[in-house]
């Protein structure tokens, strides 16, 4: 399929995980692409590997999730590589293990301006342009957006926000072309959580939310959902949230 022939997209969190696997998908399908991270080098070598492989135009940009500047600037960027944009993919987020009583005032921040507040910042600054195109947002949420999952209240609290915004974006624009729809991941392979859990945590309450599959997703798999919901084949679909879970949220 090339659904994206001639089209644009700025992928956020691309230089690894789920935001690495959408990249490579939106570029097989013929997207061109801007992929932002924190990790420039990582971003710069999935551009290479795009550009290399499918002979899409393809660049990458320093992006610090956590600073509403630079949220605003790789839109800016995005568009003038690009001469325009088609398609916005918040995929940068960070999630963090943590008793709830001993959650510091940075994490807490910390964690909301990453997994939050850059989709607001990327999504405003980009909705003139998407309304241009009549483009589209795709947000990676959560299933912990969803259901509460123990020992990890601020990325609960952060991904149940994007779901909110992503249904307000979606009910917003709807008649100005626009769309916006949301992933839910449940269990991924290449998950976020880059630190242990704290001692003494009741794992039964972990081990509950577990997918009822028995096994994680592959980063692959959300990266096609994100192609569908981008495509012209969901021009009907907005303001849906996508579960891909493994059952983890059926009962």
């Amino acid at each position: 399929m090339q659904r994206f022939q001639g089209k644009s997209a700025l992928v956020t969190g691309a230089a690894a995980g789920i935001g690495k696997a959408t990249a490579l998908r939106l570029a097989q399908e013929g997207a061109a692409l801007m992929l932002a991270d924190i990790n420039l080098a990582g971003a710069e070598a999935v551009a290479a590997e795009v550009s290399a492989q499918y002979g899409v135009k393809a660049a990458a940009v320093a992006f610090d999730a956590g600073d509403a500047a630079s949220c605003r600037g790789i839109v800016d960027s995005a568009v003038r590589f690009l001469s325009g944009l088609d398609v916005v993919c918040n995929v940068a987020g960070m999630q963090k293990w943590d008793h709830f009583t001993e959650i510091s005032d940075e994490t807490w921040d910390r964690m909301l301006r990453v997994n939050l507040n850059s989709v607001f910042q990327v999504s405003r600054a980009a909705i003139p342009h998407l309304e241009k195109s009549r483009g589209n947002i795709v947000n990676i949420a959560s299933a912990a957006g969803l259901i509460g999952i123990a020992y990890n209240a601020p990325y609960c609290a952060a991904k149940a926000g994007v779901i909110g915004l992503t249904k307000s974006i979606a009910v917003e624009f709807a008649a100005r072309g626009i769309r916006a729809n949301a992933i839910a991941p449940g269990g991924v392979k290449a998950g976020q959580a880059q630190n242990p859990m704290p001692e003494g945590v009741d794992m039964n309450l972990v081990l509950r939310l577990f997918p009822k599959t028995g096994d994680m997703c592959e980063t692959s798999e959300i990266a096609a959902a994100v192609a569908y919901l981008a495509s012209d084949e969901a021009r009907y679909v907005t303001g849906t949230i996508f579960n891909i879970d493994g059952g983890q949220l059926a009962g």
